[in-house]
Parts: C-alpha cells; sequence; structure tokens
C-alpha cells in the first residue's frame, strides 16, 4: 500500500476556471487538468522567480517533491498548447493557507476579511458560499 500524500500548502487558489485556445473552433473533450499544487509551483518558479528549495519550503514539501509537482505542471502545460487543449483548473491535494470559499451561485473563490461578519459572495452576493476544505 502506498504511503498518504501530505498536503501542499496553497497560498491561493488560482483566479481562473480554466483557459481555451483561442481560434480553435472544434469542441474537444479532452482537457488538462492543472491541479492547484502545480499551479502554485509554476507561480513561486517562474512567475516569482523563486529557486526550488526556497518554493518547497513554502509549500511544505521536500525540494524533490516539488521538482515533480513543477515538472508534472510543465508537462501539462505544454500538452495543452501543441495539443490544442484546454486548461482546467481543479483542486487536488492542496492545504488552502487562509478560509477559502466557493460560491455555488457564481463559482467564485474568496476569502471573507475577518473584520465582516456577514458570509457573503465577493462577486454576486449570493449567501450559497460552501468553505473549500481540503481534502484528504
Amino acid at each position: 500500500m502506498p504511503r498518504r500524500r501530505r498536503l501542499r500548502r496553497v497560498v491561493a487558489p488560482p483566479g481562473f476556471k480554466g483557459f481555451k485556445p483561442y481560434g480553435v473552433f472544434k469542441s474537444s473533450e479532452d482537457k488538462v487538468e492543472l491541479l492547484y499544487e502545480e499551479y502554485e509551483a509554476i507561480k513561486l518558479s517562474d512567475y516569482d522567480g523563486l529557486n526550488h528549495e526556497n518554493a518547497a519550503s513554502l509549500m511544505g514539501v521536500s525540494r524533490p517533491t516539488f521538482a515533480r509537482i513543477y515538472e508534472s505542471a510543465r508537462k501539462k502545460i505544454a500538452q495543452a498548447l501543441v495539443e490544442n487543449k484546454e486548461i482546467m483548473s481543479v483542486y487536488g491535494n492542496a492545504l488552502l493557507d487562509k478560509h477559502w470559499f466557493l460560491c455555488k451561485d457564481c463559482h467564485a473563490r474568496f476569502t471573507i476579511p475577518q473584520s465582516l461578519t456577514q458570509q457573503i459572495c465577493a462577486l454576486c452576493s449570493s449567501k450559497n458560499i460552501e468553505p473549500l476544505k481540503e481534502i484528504v
């Protein structure tokens, strides 16, 4: 039996649900699923410019584990670009740093500051929200 995976720390979920290639008119059911931890690895390494050691410590994983997550993300993005596939962001094996919520009406992901007492969606003001929980 394989060892149980530890949750990877993610500062914030991606700000997108997915990307579609522009100018491709076929409706492809093939999608590439980019996990939250893979998005975080790309963001920390390529966007923020951190080396793998520092990025791994921020995510709460070892450097070799970070390298595997990062390599998986790069392969998925390359596959989506070369094969004209849609990229979808999915939860995966992540632990969000703060208390994040998902609106069931508009599907927005957001946090609620502690100064606010009312829990409503930041975009559509719906009360139909649920906390994004870590998957165990």
